[in-house]
Protein backbone atom coordinates (compact mmCIF):
# COMPACT_ATOMS: atom_id res chain seq x y z
CA UNK A 1 0.00 0.00 0.00
CA UNK A 2 1.54 3.41 -1.03
CA UNK A 3 0.81 6.82 0.77
CA UNK A 4 -1.48 7.26 -2.17
CA UNK A 5 -3.69 4.56 -1.80
CA UNK A 6 -3.99 5.16 2.12
CA UNK A 7 -5.53 8.64 1.44
CA UNK A 8 -7.89 7.15 -0.72
CA UNK A 9 -8.77 4.91 1.67
CA UNK A 10 -9.62 7.07 4.77
CA UNK A 11 -11.28 9.34 1.90
CA UNK A 12 -13.48 6.60 0.48
CA UNK A 13 -14.17 5.29 4.64
CA UNK A 14 -15.20 8.50 6.13
CA UNK A 15 -16.85 11.82 4.80
CA UNK A 16 -13.89 13.58 4.14
CA UNK A 17 -12.39 14.84 0.43
CA UNK A 18 -9.44 13.90 -0.85
CA UNK A 19 -7.73 16.92 0.42
CA UNK A 20 -8.83 16.81 3.58
CA UNK A 21 -7.53 12.70 3.74
CA UNK A 22 -4.11 14.32 2.69
CA UNK A 23 -4.16 16.37 5.63
CA UNK A 24 -4.91 13.94 8.08
CA UNK A 25 -2.43 11.38 6.98
CA UNK A 26 0.49 14.25 6.41
CA UNK A 27 -0.68 15.44 10.18
CA UNK A 28 -0.32 11.82 11.93
CA UNK A 29 2.89 11.04 9.56
CA UNK A 30 4.56 14.08 10.97
CA UNK A 31 3.76 13.98 14.24
CA UNK A 32 5.15 10.48 14.11
CA UNK A 33 8.46 11.72 12.09
CA UNK A 34 8.74 14.56 14.76
CA UNK A 35 8.60 12.48 17.97
CA UNK A 36 11.16 9.98 16.50
CA UNK A 37 13.25 13.00 15.79
CA UNK A 38 13.20 14.15 19.35
CA UNK A 39 13.89 10.66 20.36
CA UNK A 40 10.45 9.60 21.76
CA UNK A 41 8.78 6.21 20.73
CA UNK A 42 5.98 5.99 19.08
CA UNK A 43 3.51 3.11 20.12
CA UNK A 44 0.02 1.86 18.13
CA UNK A 45 -1.49 -0.28 20.29
CA UNK A 46 -2.88 -3.56 18.17
CA UNK A 47 -0.20 -2.66 15.01
CA UNK A 48 3.35 -2.27 16.71
CA UNK A 49 5.87 0.50 17.88
CA UNK A 50 8.54 2.91 16.44
CA UNK A 51 11.82 3.48 18.05
CA UNK A 52 15.26 5.32 17.47
CA UNK A 53 18.26 2.83 17.82
CA UNK A 54 21.37 3.76 17.79
CA UNK A 55 24.39 1.90 16.30
CA UNK A 56 27.92 2.78 17.29
CA UNK A 57 30.27 3.34 14.76
CA UNK A 58 32.47 0.56 13.30
CA UNK A 59 35.15 -0.85 10.19
CA UNK A 60 33.83 -2.48 7.56
CA UNK A 61 35.25 -3.83 4.39
CA UNK A 62 34.24 -2.56 0.84
CA UNK A 63 33.11 -6.18 -0.36
CA UNK A 64 34.31 -5.28 -3.73
CA UNK A 65 37.37 -4.14 -3.25
CA UNK A 66 38.47 -5.58 0.73
CA UNK A 67 39.29 -1.98 1.58
CA UNK A 68 38.68 -0.83 4.84
CA UNK A 69 36.12 1.46 5.57
CA UNK A 70 35.03 3.38 8.71
CA UNK A 71 31.28 4.04 8.92
CA UNK A 72 29.90 6.21 11.34
CA UNK A 73 28.18 6.26 14.34
CA UNK A 74 24.37 6.45 13.36
CA UNK A 75 20.36 6.56 14.50
CA UNK A 76 18.29 4.81 12.79
CA UNK A 77 14.21 3.84 12.79
CA UNK A 78 12.74 0.48 14.21
CA UNK A 79 9.75 -1.15 13.87
CA UNK A 80 8.26 -3.66 16.06
CA UNK A 81 4.67 -5.26 15.38
CA UNK A 82 2.21 -5.57 18.17
CA UNK A 83 1.25 -8.99 19.10
CA UNK A 84 -2.76 -8.45 17.79
CA UNK A 85 -1.20 -7.71 14.48
CA UNK A 86 1.36 -10.87 14.08
CA UNK A 87 -1.44 -12.90 15.15
CA UNK A 88 -3.89 -11.54 12.65
CA UNK A 89 -1.45 -12.15 9.87
CA UNK A 90 0.06 -15.81 10.76
CA UNK A 91 -4.17 -16.82 11.25
CA UNK A 92 -4.64 -15.96 7.40
CA UNK A 93 -2.60 -18.63 6.29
Amino acid sequence: MTKGELIEIIAQRSDFNLKRAELVVNTVFGAMSGALEDGDRVEIRGFGSFEVRKYDAYTGRNPKTGAVVNVAAKRAPFFKTGKELRVRINSRR
